[in-house]
């Protein structure tokens, strides 16, 4: 504390002196300061675009995007603490979404002003990659039962009881998609959950699990793809089935087994082709079935036929805006801007699709920076349509304004200038640790610096005799043309550990009473 007061004088006159001497460069302060990165999205590459050199933003139907943006921001501006998940990301959308809140837009060219406005584009894709990927979902609409019949044989079951995902609490709405899962034995033991060919073979059956029953096991595996599920009972009336915890094992697609197979080619794969082949082979399809032993249990929430969806976000989805993204990597309500060409109006077919897509939804799937899954609806067609989609799509992420990171970027620290190479070479570096006698030199007996000269004589010998296929030797330079070699910096040895004595640290305990009278 004695010192404190010369550093401030010694500080002072260093301000002084200066503000007199402005030529003189400035000097950093080490440590460097530590700065937040512009925007960090782990594996990813991105590069500022200007919205001209977006293909087909202008001719998009932005009032449609505006609306399913509002969708996401209902739960995005009504955060009053920060995230559990803190991203960048995540907080810098709260601006964009009470002002949107505030505005009641009816009018497309208002609707692109306004994105225009509070976000940058980014053309985002895989490090080392151009393009990003997507596939297609939708809702099924299945026919299924109350009750176990003769037709309906297939339980569709809801979250058992003994299921636990670490991190999560077991009384959430609705548990992590990815993640360890266990299964409670007694009080303290864990172990892993059953996987899926355990619990077809009704390992968890006659427990009270049971929602409603479905025809066969095909119909239940694509609505755990899905994700969601309308499913029409016998009496006319409607129960909708969403997400709500899955086993812990990790999801194999079977369409990718039959390609390995050589039973579908890769170009002809679609969701269609896995039903026809399924239902041509009932033995067969229970085999490739088992090998996903990722397992999918369902809630039954309360909606109508009319309401679309409820995503992972938890706000209903919108079809042909709504996208599911990964969630390790993005957050609900990010605005991106996909183009490609798919085959959306046949299997042949490719559709210019040039849209703004709202993230809302996610899956265990659904990996990668520019990486999506297209909602479409429900029903039949909405089903054919996301079917035939596994296509390459350029991806352009809208982030913020308040994020943008070329005006992060230059508050970056820079790295101080390397030395020039000729510094370099006058002062090399030694480690004297690192640069002992070889083993080699040590056996034989000869010091490095005998070793060195000795094979430098050598050198000078070879180089005076005449080279066997006849061709003129290179001649050595003599010692008065030799030129001087600086002698090697060697680094600072390294500091000792020495323990402090016994009188030392008995002295630095030994305390002084002064007796008071």
């Amino acid at each position: 504390m004695s010192l404190a007061p010369l550093s401030a004088f010694a500080a002072h006159r260093a301000h002084k002196s200066h503000s007199a001497r402005p030529h003189l460069p400035n000097i950093r302060a080490l440590p460097y300061p530590r700065l937040a990165w512009p925007l960090e999205i782990s594996g990813s590459q991105y590069a500022p675009v200007a919205w001209a050199d977006i293909a087909g933003w202008s001719g998009d139907d932005h009032l449609a995007g505006y609306m399913a943006f509002r969708v996401s921001c209902r739960p995005i501006a009504a955060q009053r603490k920060p995230p559990s998940d803190p991203k960048a990301l995540g907080t810098s959308l709260r601006d964009p979404c009470r002002i949107a809140k505030s505005l009641d837009l009816t009018d497309g060219a208002r609707a692109k002003a306004f994105f225009e406005e509070h976000f940058l584009p980014l053309r985002i894709s895989r490090l080392g990659e151009g393009e990003g990927f997507v596939t297609g979902y939708y809702e099924p609409v299945i026919d299924g039962s109350r009750t176990q019949t003769d037709v309906y044989t297939v339980p569709v079951y809801r979250r058992p009881s003994n299921l636990f995902v670490r991190g999560a609490r077991q009384s959430s709405a609705g548990l992590p998609n990815k993640g360890q899962v266990y299964r409670k034995i007694g009080r303290r033991k864990l172990v892993p959950y059953y996987d899926r060919a355990e619990i077809e073979d009704g390992v968890i059956a006659g427990r009270g699990l049971e929602i409603c029953w479905l025809k066969n096991q095909t119909d239940l595996l694509f609505t755990q793809i899905q994700g969601s599920a309308r499913v029409k009972l016998e009496d006319g009336s409607t129960i909708r089935i969403n997400y709500d915890a899955h086993n812990g094992y990790p999801y194999t697609p079977v369409g990718r087994i039959l390609i390995e197979r050589n039973i579908i080619p890769k170009d002809q794969m679609s969701m269609q082709k896995i039903r026809e082949w399924m239902e041509q082979n009932p033995d067969g399809s229970n085999e490739l079935r088992r090998q996903n032993r990722s397992y999918v249990f369902f809630r039954e929430v309360n909606l109508s036929d009319k309401d679309e969806a409820v995503g992972a976000q938890g706000v209903p989805l919108t079809p042909g805006r709504s996208i599911a993204v990964d969630k390790a990597l993005h957050v609900y309500g990010t605005p991106f801007f996909i183009e490609g060409e798919l085959p959306i109006e046949s299997e042949l077919s490719k559709t210019p699709f040039r849209r703004l897509m709202i993230a809302q939804d996610t899956g265990s799937a659904i990996v990668g920076p520019a990486r999506a899954d297209l909602y479409f609806g429900a029903g039949a067609e909405a089903g054919r349509v996301s079917g035939r989609l596994r296509h390459n799509a350029r991806f352009a992420i809208l982030i913020p304004k308040s994020l943008d990171p070329v005006a992060r970027g230059r508050k970056m620290p820079v790295p101080d200038e390397r030395p020039s190479e000729k510094i370099a070479k006058l002062f090399p570096q030694v480690d004297p640790l690192k640069d002992q006698p070889r083993e080699k030199d040590q056996k034989n007996g000869t010091k490095p610096t005998e070793a060195s000269a000795a094979a430098g004589s050598k050198a000078a010998v070879g180089a005076r005799e005449p080279a066997k296929n006849g061709a003129p030797a290179a001649v050595a330079p003599s010692a008065t043309t030799q030129t001087a070699v600086t002698k090697p910096v060697p680094l600072p040895e390294a500091r000792p550990n020495i323990a402090p004595s016994r009188e030392l640290r008995r002295h630095r305990h030994y305390r002084h009473y002064r007796r008071v009278r």
